[in-house]
């Protein structure tokens, strides 16, 4: 008898067949069971495999994670979300280049029908603050926020996360256009006292104001990412041994001028 463990194998790699000649099956994917279908569409994600064109075959209602960080995808996709009304998790982080088809005409899409998401990944995606708003003011649940690289993203944009995002445990907002005022806006909103994680690396308008606001008002943070910020001085670096004191940050970094 076959044991579990064999049977989940034995599915996966007749599912790594199926995504290998998917053109021949394309039609037959939408009577797929959900499971499989996520399986599925995970293992075409993985391969890059998923597309404007093909990504709704792959789609059910019940999905709850879609990774397409190294999909060639657009908001054309995004607007094929709308159905997926318990999606958690969605991740278009982009590392090698910025993503310029996805922009804020998807990203509303997207937050006007998945309120359930905990976590959006959007990376060098071709994001406004209106985006986030749309984000921020219907995804009450959101706890990781990625939106580092997004060059149209200002202080409205953390103003409107600190505000909204009560559980809001995770954000980057790393080489994006913020000031202190924005970083002082989201850690004055009612998220303060879960945040745990903040990169605000080659923000080149911060200054040491933002670490101190940070340090002050967020308990919980053991990861403090602030690398590559011109203004910022040897301050900041005193500011952490005195309001920290002995308590050991995960991980801290900043750059040296």
């Amino acid at each position: 008898m076959l044991q579990p463990r064999e049977v989940s194998d034995l599915r996966d790699l007749c599912l790594w067949f199926f995504s290998e000649n998917i053109s021949r099956y394309i039609t037959d994917i939408k009577s797929l069971p959900p499971n499989i279908k996520d399986r599925l569409l995970k293992i075409m994600s993985m391969k890059g495999s998923i597309t404007d064109s093909n990504i709704s075959e792959f789609l059910h209602p019940g999905v709850q994670t879609i990774n397409l960080w190294s999909c060639d995808i657009s908001d054309t996709a995004l607007l094929h979300l709308c159905n997926c009304r318990k999606l958690k998790s969605l991740n278009l982080n982009s590392f090698s280049k910025n993503r310029v088809s996805v922009t804020t005409k998807g990203i509303k899409a997207v937050a006007s029908s998945c309120s359930y998401l905990h976590e959006a990944s959007l990376k060098r995606c071709n994001l406004t603050d209106e985006g986030v708003l749309a984000l921020a003011h219907s995804c009450r649940l959101l706890k990781f926020v990625d939106i580092g690289g997004c060059l149209g993203i200002t202080d409205v944009s953390l103003h409107a996360l600190g505000e909204n995002c009560l559980f809001l445990q995770f954000v980057d907002f790393s080489a994006t256009q913020v000031s202190d005022n924005g970083v002082a806006a989201l850690v004055s909103g009612p998220c303060a006292k879960k945040l745990e994680e903040i990169n605000m690396g080659y923000c080149v308008n911060l200054t040491d104001k933002s670490v101190e606001a940070v340090l002050t008002c967020c308990p919980q943070i053991d990861i403090l990412l602030f690398h590559e910020c011109p203004l910022m001085t040897d301050y900041s670096r005193e500011i952490l041994q005195q309001l920290r004191g002995p308590k050991k940050f995960k991980q801290v970094t900043w750059t040296v001028y």
